[in-house]
């Protein structure tokens, strides 16, 4: 899928709180190529990567972490947790930087609905990103 794809995806798609791809991929009924798993997290490669290093960061338990615009207080440490993953396995994977990516809303390029931070290296990022 190009990036454009995934904009006109993610144009169309709703934040209707259905399940995701992203919850089949932790319930196991659609296989992942696996990073890292906690309690908490799934980490796993993204299967459309945008760099030679492209994972994903996930809660394991969407509890209305549909977007990070809709984050409550009480989410604070499950937002904390994924970016000290994101952190951990960005240093051992990409020892000479990343880039983390978060997509909010249509207007943001979010095409699934399911909290996810796309963690990218293994190359020069360049700026400006967008």
């Amino acid at each position: 899928m190009s990036t454009s794809d995934e904009v006109q995806k993610a144009q169309a798609v709703q934040d209707t709180g259905s399940p995701t791809i992203f919850d089949k991929i932790i319930a196991g009924e659609i296989p992942c190529n696996k990073v890292y798993e906690d309690e908490t997290a799934l980490v796993f490669h993204d299967v459309n990567p945008q760099a030679p290093v492209h994972f994903l960061v996930i809660p394991k338990q969407r509890a209305g972490l549909t977007q990070l615009s809709n984050a409550r207080a009480e989410q604070k440490d499950i937002l904390g947790h994924l970016l000290f993953v994101a952190a951990q396995e960005g240093q051992k994977l990409c020892p000479g930087g990343y880039r983390i990516v978060v997509n909010d809303g249509k207007d943001g390029a979010q095409s699934v609905y399911h909290l996810h931070l796309h963690v990218m290296g293994g190359r020069q990022m360049q700026w400006p990103p967008g």
